[in-house]
């Protein structure tokens, strides 16, 4: 196994190393995938979802992703784009055509315009920032996940529905939380009272807080992944705020291992989903079995896309039969989508991006102690995103 830091993995196919010493006339090359993801820093655990949820639609294939062997190369790029282009250019020029991985929106576009100007794909198993979506889409991006849009202006339908009607934002200052906060915008029919913009690596909130105290305010959206969303959810309880104004937000800003990781806190909040564990599809069913008997806890929604990511390229691989360079072949198959998806309904609309329904989620008690997931209503069937008009692709 070759790695290039503490954090870096190197996946080989083992059935396909076998087969190359028994017949090498009958050994298929590996098609080599560059995933780049964030593995340190207090996000780590969200590159540890995504990762885990590509590889195991690998290992249940026994290496192979649509009966194609793969070589999945696995980098942490520590929530630096600086870093994350550094690979992306040596993975180029070690002749990857493939790539997948990032989380953060920000390292996406460091990483995104290198990758494709060098015309290679990049299917993103999470980030979709805007820029990729309208008139500068691009024949080799597809956004696998949602367009970061999409994903905060459905939780404006979410505001609408439990009938908040002043709200405060409050976002990171980067790429996706800018992106959120102009797509909550979009849906709300009530005030924004006002817009708070926080440090991506931020801890302490206590200023933002005592600020929205006396806001005239009865609802607080917010879009905080990872141990930032963590923290801002135990001091948001702590301070009482919590009593005063509904929080409501991305599935992004409380998934299963914030859930876990804040208790009763988490209690009471709302949110829009593209996937919960719960959905009755045949495809959901055998991934959350799979995910929860292989790595012993509960998939999150970005293990999900992840994995929705590896079937997707799969299929894609499997139409050109593992040959890279058939490069019309296979972006036509990417956009066929011919593949089962763990969410259900999905389909690429004309820029590359998904539609697809998105779900009302409450957190309540479970009557054991727990706080748990409540699927409460389709918010949006068939949805895409407000730039796939100006994609002239």
């Amino acid at each position: 196994m070759r790695t290039h830091n503490k954090f870096a993995s190197h996946y080989f196919c083992a059935l396909a190393l076998a087969a190359a010493v028994a017949s090498p006339a009958l050994a298929q090359k590996p098609v080599p995938i560059g995933f780049i993801t964030t593995l340190s820093t207090p996000a780590g655990y969200l590159g540890e979802d995504e990762r885990d949820g590509f590889m195991l639609a690998v290992k249940e294939e026994g290496g192979k992703l649509g009966g194609i062997p793969v070589d999945v190369r696995i980098e942490d790029d520590g929530l630096k784009p600086a870093n994350a282009k550094l690979t992306a250019d040596r993975m180029l020029q070690e002749g990857i055509k493939l790539f997948t991985g990032i989380n953060f929106s920000n390292v996406m576009m460091a990483v995104g315009p290198t990758v494709i100007g060098a015309k290679a794909f990049y299917i993103s198993n999470n980030a979709g920032p805007a820029a990729f979506a309208g008139k500068n889409c691009n024949p080799y991006f597809f956004g696998a996940a949602f367009q970061n849009d999409t994903f905060a202006d459905t939780v404006g339908f979410v505001a609408n529905e439990i009938g908040a009607k002043k709200a405060v934002i409050m976002v990171p200052n980067y790429q996706a939380g800018r992106d959120a906060a102009e797509g909550f915008k979009k849906t709300f029919k009530g005030q924004i009272v006002a817009e708070i913009y926080t440090k991506l690596d931020q801890t302490d909130f206590s200023v933002e807080l005592a600020r929205i105290r006396g806001l005239d305010a009865d609802t607080l959206f917010q879009f905080h992944p990872g141990g930032t969303g963590i923290n801002l959810v135990k001091q948001f309880s702590s301070s009482g705020l919590h009593k005063k104004l509904k929080m409501v937000t991305p599935i992004y800003s409380m998934d299963e291992r914030m859930l876990a990781a804040v208790g009763q806190a988490g209690k009471g909040f709302y949110m829009s989903s593209l996937w919960s564990a719960d959905l009755p599809n045949a495809a959901n069913k055998k991934f959350v079995e799979s995910f929860t008997k292989t790595y012993n806890r509960v998939p999150t929604a970005q293990a999900a896309q992840s994995y929705d990511t590896a079937l997707l390229i799969g299929s894609a691989l499997k139409a050109v039969d593992g040959d890279m360079s058939k490069t019309d072949a296979f972006r036509d198959a990417l956009r066929k989508a011919d593949f089962h998806s763990v969410r259900g309904n999905f389909k690429f609309g004309p820029n590359q991006f998904p539609i697809q329904d998105w779900h009302m989620l409450e957190t309540v008690d479970d009557g054991k102690g727990n706080v748990v997931y409540k699927n409460v209503k389709t918010v949006a069937k068939d949805r895409g995103d407000p730039y796939a008009a100006d994609c002239k692709m």
